[in-house]
């Protein structure tokens, strides 16, 4: 039988959850988590809501962000990610810390024009009341401006095939600002489709946040990137060239970019922001001259290597569902900010160091060595080990032949009868 999920939206929570219980024949156990993770204030979330859906909130520590030290939350189920940012982050405390650079903070908006004949002649009216349009964006939003933020500028961009992009920077202050800004741009679009008789085809924000660039940086002695029996100048000289690798080789430079936004994602969600936002900006800006490539650079003359790293970060701390997160709020206690901007210069670091560990690890020992351990503790607990079990399970699985879930149930369900023997 199927449930009957028509004016979903309007039922109660109960009725839900009733309903998908019976659609998806859950038994109560199963329905249990419902309740068991839910919060009534997300109803005001998001549409349908049933409940939360629990990640693993963690502590990144040893990081010096331009002479400030900080202690970073992240929200990730990946087992290695605050372990790696957390060893990173101490190499580069070793050497004095990140320094990072934010030379403006404002978003972009676009109001798109179409089936135009002439798009030149079209813009050059546009820039012409370049002046009028900001103060209509402004007057669209004037609490903004009276925080001190407001409409910046305009540009006009002719995207070819009769299509005109009108592009509006505003500085957002502390906010994110999507809700503010596509506010600001259909009140402009209006007044544009008055000055040239032509609607709109679309107005809304881009994630491509060209204005909002922040860039971190570090240089190590090399001796601080010692490895085991690999020289700190022979793993400086690896890392330089594995960045070039990345550089050259979409390929490589697919996967050393998910190493980078692993810990900025992390941060992200630990802060309330929108990480796929991020995401979507940070690798449309490594594809920024063409070709899609690795987004950080390590660069090494044998004695200091030097990292950075520049990616937009339009990041807020108030607004969205930030104000009704107690933990995104929690958080940025613990980071210590004040500003979005000061957010933005964290994460960018956090982005760095996540690279730093990776890259030291995988022209090293290999990427594998730490990660596993983590796996593996992973799976014995998928395996229904107990906190007392792991450390015996984990010696065993490291030296399994294989290390899969059925080697783990196995490997526990000997250890118990051996422990059920001994106590008999």
């Amino acid at each position: 039988m199927t449930a009957d999920f028509r004016h979903f939206y309007q039922k109660t929570w109960a009725e839900r959850t009733d309903i998908v219980a019976q659609q998806a024949h859950l038994t109560p156990a199963e329905q249990a988590l419902f309740k068991q993770y839910y919060l009534e204030q997300h109803h005001e979330i998001i549409e349908n809501y049933l409940t939360d859906y629990p990640l693993p909130m963690g502590l990144a520590v040893n990081f010096v962000v331009d002479g400030v030290n900080r202690i970073i939350p992240m929200v990730t189920e990946e087992p290695s990610v605050i372990a790696a940012a957390s060893n990173g982050a101490k190499i580069v405390k070793r050497a004095g810390g990140f320094t990072t650079t934010l030379n403006q903070r404002e978003m972009i908006g676009q109001i798109v024009l179409e089936h135009l004949a002439d798009p030149e002649q079209t813009a050059t009216i546009i820039e012409q009341h370049a002046a009028a349009l900001l103060d209509v964006a402004d007057a669209a939003h004037p609490s903004l401006k009276k925080r001190g933020g407001g409409a910046r500028s305009l540009r006009t961009r002719v995207l070819g095939q009769g299509y005109l992009s009108i592009d509006l920077f505003v500085d957002v202050q502390a906010a994110m600002g999507a809700n503010m800004l596509n506010s600001m741009l259909e009140a402009v679009a209006k007044s544009i489709g008055v000055m040239t008789k032509t609607d709109a085809l679309m107005s809304i924000l881009s994630n491509y946040a060209t204005a909002s660039l922040v860039k971190a940086e570090c240089d190590i002695p090399v001796g601080l990137l010692q490895a085991g029996r690999y020289s700190g100048e022979l793993v400086a000289q690896k890392m330089a060239s594995a960045s070039t690798v990345a550089q050259l080789d979409p390929y490589r430079a697919t996967t050393h970019n998910k190493g980078i936004m692993n810990g900025i994602d992390a941060l992200a969600i630990a802060s309330g922001n929108d990480w796929r936002a991020l995401e979507s900006g940070a690798h449309a800006y490594a594809a920024k001259d063409g070709q899609y490539r690795g987004m950080s650079k390590w660069t090494t003359d044998g004695t200091t290597l030097h990292g950075e790293l520049e990616l937009p970060l339009p990041v807020g701390i108030v607004g969205g569902s930030i104000k009704i997160n107690e933990l995104a709020q929690l958080n940025q206690r613990l980071l210590g900010i004040q500003t979005a901007g000061d957010l933005e210069r964290i994460m960018i670091a956090v982005g760095l160091a996540q690279n730093l560990a990776a890259l030291r690890a995988l022209v090293t020992t290999g990427i594998q060595q730490g990660h596993m351990h983590l796996q593996l503790k992973s799976l014995a607990m998928a395996a229904g080990a107990t906190a007392a079990e792991l450390p015996k399970i984990l010696q065993q699985l490291e030296l399994a032949p294989q290390q899969d879930l059925a080697t783990t149930q196995r490997l526990i369900a000997d250890m118990r009868q051996i422990k059920e023997e001994t106590d008999d």
